[in-house]
């Protein structure tokens, strides 16, 4: 592997082999949603707990400070909407040049497996994979994504990121899932773990995430289950406890109502 490539992975995964990454993307296909309609804000107190942030280049150039900004993942990939006829026709919206100048240390891109745009996105993650390996710039493959939250088990989600690694993806993004240690087996790259929808309550949050990092998860890409929360910075805090200092569910959550209250 090529120092540019080692090094910007490094600057992503921690010295611990963990991560935390906090994705504010949801834009690009869902416009304004919740607590999102100032990326700036919702940014700004959760940036001293990240490890980096998943980010398209609009949004950053507007509302990230250059002087204070952490390690970005940069999505690459687009072109649809939720009002369109299929959020699974995408294409890659931003070049690899485009990453270089804003000094991404990795792209983003979805990837597609079981719609009728397959083929597609799983071509468009091979042509952004050859790209990355001429410029030392990893890519991040994201799996069941839209329509395809349906499909999140165990057989779907292991085929899907396998499919992504094959094909050259150094990080795979991924949902959690009963029989989640089958995903990891058959996974050969890193996998971080998606959060999805907003869950029900905070501590279901942290014992999947556990969960997950216990079978082999180096990580997340969570969003909208820290910056919807009523607590964020206390949700974010908690979470890093669990993936950076091996704090159980019950202990992130004590972590998590101390900081709520103001208490630590």
């Amino acid at each position: 592997m090529d120092w540019g490539m080692q090094n910007r992975l490094a600057r992503l995964i921690q010295a611990d082999g963990r991560c935390l990454f906090v994705p504010v993307d949801h834009g690009y296909f869902q416009g304004p949603i919740k607590k999102l309609e100032d990326p700036s804000k919702t940014l700004e107190p959760l940036l001293p707990y990240t490890d980096a942030i998943f980010i398209t280049r609009g949004v950053l150039r507007s509302c990230v400070d250059p002087a204070r900004a952490k390690p970005i993942i940069l999505r690459v990939s687009g072109g649809t909407s939720i009002f369109g006829k299929d959020l699974a026709h995408e294409g890659i919206a931003a070049s690899m040049e485009e990453a270089i100048r804003l000094n991404a240390c990795a792209v983003g891109i979805s990837v597609f497996v079981g719609t009728d745009y397959e083929h597609d996105s799983l071509l468009n993650l091979a042509r952004l994979v050859d790209e990355g390996e001429r410029y030392g710039i990893p890519v991040m493959a994201v799996t069941a994504v839209g329509r395809e939250l349906r499909k999140r088990d165990a057989r779907y989600l292991s085929l899907s990121s396998r499919i992504a690694a094959e094909l050259g993806a150094r990080i795979v993004k991924t949902y959690y899932c009963e029989r989640f240690e089958r995903v990891i087996r058959g996974c050969p790259v890193p996998i971080v773990i998606a959060g999805g929808p907003k869950v029900s309550s905070g501590f279901e949050v942290l014992q999947f995430v556990y969960d997950g990092i216990q079978k082999g998860a180096i990580g997340v890409n969570l969003g909208r289950n820290i910056w919807q929360n009523e607590h964020p910075v206390a949700m974010i805090r908690a979470l890093r406890a669990i993936i950076h200092e091996n704090a159980t569910p019950e202990q992130a959550q004590e972590l998590y109502d101390n900081v709520k209250s103001g208490a630590a």
